[in-house]
Parts: C-alpha cells; sequence; structure tokens
C-alpha cells in the first residue's frame, strides 16, 4: 500500500470511530478545565518544572478520555419510538423510547436520547443512568403539541456526558416518522345535545321493526307478514311466532363542518376542535355518526374505528372553496352544524317511535 492511499485512510477511520453526525462540543465545565489546561501548560512551558508537566499531562489525557470513553458509551446502541394511539392538540402525551445496548460486554452510562423536528430537538429528553449489554431498556416523555396535523420528527439524538462531564458526545440516528395530531377537545354545549333523540348518558334506545337486528319473538298476530314467521320456534311450540327487528331510526347523527374558505385562522381551527369533539361525544352516546366536509363526506358507523377516522379526517382538513359542495344531512338525522365564528347548532331531529313488524295492506 502506498503512503498517499494510506494517508487517505486515516480520515475515513477518524470519521468511522467519531460516528456519523458525531459533535462533542465542550461542556461549561469543560471549558474552564479547559482553560485551566492552557494555563498549566504555558506555565509548565515557561517554568521548566516538572511537576507542572505531570499535572499538564494528567489534564491532557482526561481531555482525550473523555472523547474516547464517551464514544464507547454511543458505539451499538438502537433507539426507536413507541408513539401513543391517539396525539391531540394541545393535550400531553407520553412518546415511549427504547434503548437497545447491543455491545457484547460493554454497558454505557449515562445516555440521553432527545426527539428531533427537521435538526432540532424538542428540548424533551429520556435519561438511561446505565444499559448493561445485550439489554433493552424503555422510558417515555411528556410532550405537548400546540397545532393539529401533519408532524414529521426526523430522527433521534443520542448525547452523553460521560465520564467527566467535560465534553458532550452527541450523535445523530435517523428515525423519520410522521405523527398524526387530531384536533384539540373542547366541552361541549349540553343545549346543543338536549334535543338528542338518546338521554344523556344513556345507551342507544332499541325500537322494534323488520328491518336491523335481531329484537325478539312474539305471537303471531293477524295482518303480520308470513316471511316474518321462525319456523323453527313454530314447529317447536306448535303456533306461530313472528320474528321482530331493532329499528336504528332516531340513532344515526351527522356533523357537518363548514370548511369554507375565508375565515379567520383562530376561528377555523376552534370549530374543527367543535366538531371532533361534538361527533366524540355523539359516539359515546351510541350514535351511528357521519361527517360531512366541503367535498367531503364520511359514511356513517360507530365504535373506536370511526372515531379514528373522523378524527384524522379533521387533523388534516383544510379551508376549501366556497364552490365545493356540502352535501345536505338526512332528513331523519340528527345534524349538528358548525360553522366558524358562530356557536354550533342542532338542526333537526326526529323522535323515534315504536314500529311494529311490517303488516299486510
Amino acid at each position: 500500500m502506498t503512503r498517499e492511499n494510506r494517508g487517505r485512510r486515516w480520515p475515513r477511520r477518524a470519521r468511522r470511530w467519531l460516528g456519523p453526525g458525531g459533535r462533542f462540543p465542550p461542556t461549561r465545565e469543560g471549558w474552564w478545565f479547559l482553560v485551566a489546561t492552557v494555563f498549566i501548560g504555558l506555565g509548565a512551558v515557561n517554568a521548566g518544572l516538572n511537576l507542572l508537566f505531570a499535572l499538564w499531562g494528567m489534564m491532557l489525557f482526561l481531555i482525550v478520555a473523555s472523547g474516547v470513553l464517551s464514544e464507547l458509551v454511543l458505539r451499538g446502541l438502537d433507539v426507536r419510538r413507541a408513539p401513543p394511539p391517539m396525539v391531540h392538540a394541545k393535550t400531553p402525551f407520553l412518546m415511549g423510547i427504547a434503548l437497545t445496548n447491543r455491545k457484547r460486554r460493554l454497558p454505557s452510562f449515562s445516555v440521553e436520547v432527545e426527539d428531533l423536528i427537521d435538526g432540532r430537538p424538542i428540548e424533551k429528553r429520556c435519561y438511561f443512568l446505565k444499559l448493561p449489554a445485550g439489554r433493552t431498556q424503555e422510558t417515555a416523555y411528556r410532550h405537548t403539541i400546540a397545532r393539529r396535523g401533519r408532524h414529521h420528527l426526523s430522527g433521534l439524538r443520542l448525547a452523553t456526558k460521560f465520564p467527566f462531564g467535560l465534553v458532550q458526545k452527541s450523535r445523530d440516528v435517523a428515525r423519520a416518522a410522521e405523527v398524526i395530531v387530531y384536533p384539540a377537545i373542547v366541552p361541549v354545549s349540553p343545549a346543543v345535545l338536549r334535543g338528542l333523540p338518546v338521554p344523556h348518558g344513556g345507551s342507544r334506545q332499541k325500537w322494534r321493526s323488520r328491518d336491523g337486528d335481531f329484537f325478539g319473538l312474539r305471537d303471531f298476530r293477524p295482518g303480520d307478514d308470513p316471511r316474518d314467521i321462525h319456523w323453527r320456534t313454530t314447529a317447536r311450540r306448535g303456533m306461530p311466532f313472528v320474528r321482530e327487528s331493532e329499528d336504528d331510526e332516531g340513532s344515526e347523527a351527522t356533523v357537518v363542518l363548514d370548511n369554507a374558505a375565508g375565515a379567520a385562522a383562530e376561528a377555523f381551527e376552534a370549530a374543527v376542535s367543535q366538531a371532533a369533539s361534538y361527533a366524540l361525544d355523539l359516539l359515546g352516546r351510541g350514535f351511528r355518526v357521519s361527517l360531512v366536509l366541503r367535498g367531503a363526506t364520511l359514511a356513517a358507523d360507530t365504535g373506536p374505528a370511526q372515531a379514528t377516522r373522523i378524527l384524522r379526517a379533521l387533523a388534516l382538513v383544510e379551508p376549501a372553496a366556497a364552490s365545493a359542495p356540502l352535501e345536505s344531512r338526512a332528513p331523519d338525522h340528527a345534524t349538528i352544524r358548525v360553522r366558524p365564528g358562530l356557536p354550533p347548532e342542532l338542526l333537526r331531529t326526529r323522535t323515534p317511535h315504536r314500529l311494529t313488524a311490517r303488516r299486510l295492506a
């Protein structure tokens, strides 16, 4: 190997040793230690005293040892996130951080982990005092995001001041992730929900009809549709029984958000939060909830999956042109309309009534 090629290998080895994205600025105490090292060195050269040279050498050794040991601490570490299932704007959440030491024998000490947004730390740290070789430890940091929408996390930063606190060695790890922040949840108005067909805090009411889920059996009465006869029970009992089903009439609700462009940004965000809050409240009451926006509609459904779909749609909603269609509500559904700058209103609802099995004319 020529001397030129050998000379080129040293910078590559140094970069590999320092690690990708590695940096090691002195701490405040480290700067004072460096200044003292310089003065001790100048005094040793001027005076020619062996004691000062020995002291200067020990101080230089501590600086070199800090860089080498801190690099050993950060080597072989693997970090990953464990994001929460839901993140709402203006609401604290816990972001899980898992750190794994893949070294065979050497433990890692005093490691800090920070999340990065566009390469900048968010000033929330997770601290690991000691991580044995081959082990994984988990912790979390508390954070609050002020606005809804997509938020991109570019990576994670590992840092340590081990062993003497003179330098802070850090290394960036590329772990890109996207977090969908849902709208902030605000209190709903009891006056708006007072006209709903379901009592406050109660479950969905069941009414009998021919359509819907199974409700029960009863004796056959004149005028009942023969197609509703439950033949197995009829054969067992020796008398005709008809099948009745639940009617979900009055159990569906629609939240309409008028996201037309032109409203003030603060009023628009407040309207989005109100729409999300009313939708979650209706789902909690047992309603099948649909969402209507300008140019988009989310079909009615129930359960946590529907809550996630509605929250995701509202997290990403943007002002639309006033010419975009805003689909009208179904005439027999409870509909809550939310407009920026105006209080929410319950447009119309129909009180559910009891229906018997369909009778023949």
